[in-house]
């Protein structure tokens, strides 16, 4: 046994991916084999290493993929062979999560383990309903109940007798489909029926929907709902739930519920992504676009080569600044290749990956469109000099061309390509189709094509959405393929971009 492995079992929290633990993602980094449940967010899943192995183990009510028994002996298993195993579970191991039965077995069969623990939803989701479980003047008493007990004990071990008005706050786990019986037992054993109640479901997701009540109306207002109420949902009761509606800050941010498409190269999405989920709605990255390096780096390597001949270097993204420093380094070459030339940043983003870099711009204009950077490289003195233009691969604005005018020399090199992709998620797809996405967001003209070249029959579907478009270049795009641009950012930035669709909003 001296190779045996050993398992973490890791408490994922609720659902947002942002509550796990540092040290749960320390332990998801060294896992060789993930061993995951139902409710864990896919994102938690890119701290295991690509190598890692990731078994799903779902449970859902009357449909297990794998029974607690196979479980156990699956991490057994594993860590006989030597392997580091996450046993990565939704809220926290420990409350009502098994995980006591997972590290009895592994404690018998001899196998080293460690326990993280999670952010239960218990306290997670009423938090992001914007109830406090306990609250100075109203209870400091808290009782976590489960909802759904072991359908193969004997007797009842709840004694909701005692529990009933034993605490101040009760919160319910697993017990939506149990509510009537529930109610019944806490009216029935002492509880008044104008107790406040909340049913806070898929807490801390973008789609947690909680609904209100009291013990005497909580079943009628539930049964009179069109749509269905079911699992996962937490029960609350108790007078804290009344300080819901002063104490929201989750569900009622401005895109709260709202659906955004955002079609940017997978490692750009982030941080649109991010601006977005702050203001509550729910990102998916749908990329349209990949960037990669110039198939001949050549030209550029030449033109760096010879790059003193140069006044000004023109930076038009930081696709462009990223492309250029990467055959810098091939050349085993940095930042000081560029001392003594002069540096023009169109964009804050473009600035900012300069400065990373240790180059402060010369020059960033207030303007990202052609006729503005030209002008103000004219009036920096810019004719009769050479300018260098590392650009995409895909020939947009005539940039050169107005810098040509202005009485400059230009040598354009490819720094980047600009790829299609070569398909979309057949989920995204459905939901397009279904109306499901309330807003497609375009940051270039070439995220538009691409986007509507993956639809194919399906660009129908775009027109039931809202869309929001970075600039006049991309909008310009966009109604040339027919589409109805409402949002433009005024900023042709991201955060612009994002300044845009909340104005549109507040609208």
């Amino acid at each position: 046994m001296s190779n045996v492995g050993k398992v973490y079992l890791v408490g994922g929290g609720p659902g947002d991916p942002g509550l796990i633990t540092v040290k749960g993602t320390e332990a998801l980094r060294a896992a060789d084999v993930v061993v995951y449940d139902r409710l864990i967010d896919p994102r938690l899943l890119s701290y295991a290493p690509p190598r890692a192995e990731r078994i799903y183990v779902g449970k859902q009510s009357a449909r297990h993929t794998l029974r607690q028994e196979e479980i156990n002996a699956l991490l057994v298993e594993r860590a006989q062979a030597g392997q580091t195993v996450v046993r990565l579970k939704g809220g926290d191991p420990f409350v009502f999560g098994r995980g006591g039965e997972e590290a009895e077995t592994l404690r018998e069969a001899g196998i080293p383990f460690e326990v993280v623990p999670g952010v239960t939803s218990a306290i997670a989701a009423a938090t992001y309903a914007g109830i406090p479980v306990t609250h100075r003047g109203v209870t400091s008493s808290l009782a976590v109940i489960t909802g759904h007990e072991d359908p193969t004990k004997e007797a009842s071990s709840l004694h909701l007798e005692g529990l009933a008005t034993a605490a101040g706050t009760l919160v319910f786990l697993m017990g939506v489909e149990n509510l009537p019986t529930l109610v019944g037992e806490l009216l029935r054993h002492g509880r008044s029926p104008q107790t406040p109640v909340a049913l806070v479901r898929w807490g801390t997701w973008p789609q947690q929907e909680t609904v209100t009540g009291t013990l005497g109306d909580i079943v009628d207002t539930l049964a009179a709902r069109e749509q269905p109420f079911g699992a996962p949902a937490v029960i609350v009761v108790g007078e804290v739930v009344a300080l819901r509606e002063r104490l929201r800050w989750f569900d009622n941010r401005p895109l709260w519920g709202k659906r955004v498409l955002i079609t940017r190269s997978r490692d750009q999405a982030g941080r649109l992504a991010h601006l977005l989920a702050e203001q509550g709605a729910d990102p998916i990255e749908v990329p349209a676009i990949a960037i990669a390096p110039p198939d001949d780096p050549g030209p550029l390597d030449d033109a760096l080569g010879r790059i003193r001949e140069y006044t000004w270097v023109v930076f038009t993204s930081v696709n462009g600044v990223a492309g250029v420093f990467a055959r810098l380094e091939a050349q085993g070459r940095d930042a000081r290749a560029l001392a003594g030339v002069r540096v023009c940043a169109i964009g804050p983003a473009t600035a900012a990956s300069l400065r990373e870099r240790g180059i402060r711009p010369d020059f960033v204009p207030d303007a990202f469109l052609t006729r503005e950077v030209a002008k103000g490289l004219a009036d920096l003195g810019v004719a009769g000099k050479r300018v260098l233009l590392p650009r995409t691969d895909i020939v947009g604005e005539d940039l050169a061309g107005a810098l040509y005018e202005a009485g400059a020399a230009v040598d354009q090199v490819v720094a980047y390509r600009t790829l299609p992709a070569q398909e979309i998620d057949p989920e995204v797809r459905e939901q397009l189709r279904a109306g499901a996405i309330d807003l497609v967001t375009f940051t270039s003209s070439s995220t538009v094509r691409n986007l509507v070249s993956l639809l194919g029959d399906d660009r129908a579907v775009l027109e039931r959405c809202t869309i929001a478009s970075i600039g006049p270049i991309t909008t310009r795009t966009a109604h040339e393929l027919g589409l109805r641009v409402e949002i433009e950012a005024q900023e042709h930035t991201v955060p612009g971009l994002m300044r845009a669709i909340l104005e549109h909003v507040a609208r």
